[in-house]
Parts: C-alpha cells; structure tokens; sequence
C-alpha cells in the first residue's frame, strides 16, 4: 500500500516526469497534491499500470486533486541543456503550474535542484512509495503518450503510436532507414553504430 505523504505538511506535492529514455519527442513532468483523505486501490506507479488503467486513473487524479500542473521540454530544449537538467526544468515548470502553492515537495528519483524557498526530499523508486507522485506518474506518462500519438501521424514509419518514441528495435531501424526527424533527440545516441567507422 501507498503512502499518502512523506511530510507533516498539508500541501505536499509529489512531481516524476515520463519520457526521459526516449529518442525522440518530448520530457513531460507532473506535479500533483492529493487530498489529505485521498484513497484509491489502483493508484500506483504507472509503469505497473496498464495504459488502460492509467487513462481510467487519469481523470479521476485531475478531478480529486487539490491542484495537478503538467510541463512539456521538447526535444530541443533536451539537446541544449541535457536530459537531466530537462528532466528537472519540466519537473519546476509543472510545479509553478499548480494552482496552490506546495509547502514541501517530494519528487521521484535521486536529482533534483531546489525550487524557490519550498523543501524537498528525492525519493528513489518515490513512484511506487508515494501516492502523489505515483499520480504524477501518471498524469506525465499519459499526456506524453497522447502528444506521441498525435505525432506519429506526420511521421507513422517510427509507429510512436506503439514505442512512444523509446529505443525499440523498430524505431531504430526506422532511424536507420528514414534518418532522423524534427523531433529526434540530436544528442542521443539514436543508433548503437553511431560511434563505429563504417568501412565497407
């Protein structure tokens, strides 16, 4: 069973990002605070979850929660100042999207810089510990899932729709056959013969 909060205080924000493996698209983060008597026997870390769970949960985060934000850093953004530091940029973003200020911040993972004056604690595997960030969890892998989706359309030869843009053995030979899009991550080893001298 989850736990409902780490800290004493009342407007405790719990914030993960989804994407952050990927080759191409976008690092999409969410911060979400619950309600001090929020319950759900579902609710735990998206990655064990079913995409049909998690687009049954989405809702229901959205409408129970005292405030959820969501922050997109697009792929660009990823090549100029490196995945972790966008990680944690859209982590920010997505708190300053909240419409109640958090009076402390737990966040999944173990990097994280401070936000303004608000405390934090990182949390290694926080996702499957911490029902606010389990939510976020969910909310960042959704709306990521939906943008990759809408993508896939320009570009269906690299079936987003299906890898959401993650290092597949298809999306690659479809890098190796197509090249790379607008939306690659350029500062990605998008092949693993990248490095290697091609001499044939």
């Amino acid at each position: 069973m989850l736990a409902l909060k780490y800290s004493t205080f009342k407007f405790e924000a719990g914030t993960d990002e989804a994407g952050r493996g990927c080759l191409s698209g976008p690092v999409v983060a969410a911060a979400v605070i619950l309600p001090s008597d929020f319950k759900h026997e579902m609710l735990t870390d998206s990655k064990q979850l079913s995409e049909k769970k998690r687009r049954f949960l989405r809702p229901i985060i959205e409408k129970e929660a005292v405030a959820f934000g969501v922050s997109f850093v697009y792929q660009h953004q990823i090549d100029e100042i490196n995945i972790l530091n966008a990680s944690i940029l859209a982590m920010h973003h997505s708190i300053d999207n909240l419409k109640v200020v958090p009076e402390f911040i737990i966040v999944d993972g173990n990097k994280f810089k401070d936000y303004k004056e608000v405390p934090h604690r990182t949390i290694v595997k926080g996702d499957s510990k911490y029902l606010s960030i389990a939510a976020a969890s969910i909310l960042a892998k959704t709306y990521r899932d939906e943008y990759m989706e809408r993508i896939h359309v320009e570009f269906p030869q690299y079936n987003w729709s299906k890898n959401k843009g993650y290092p597949t053995k298809e999306h690659r030979q479809a890098i190796r056959e197509f090249g790379a899009t607008e939306y690659h991550r350029l500062s990605f080893k998008l092949l693993p013969e990248q490095l290697k001298l091609d001499l044939k």
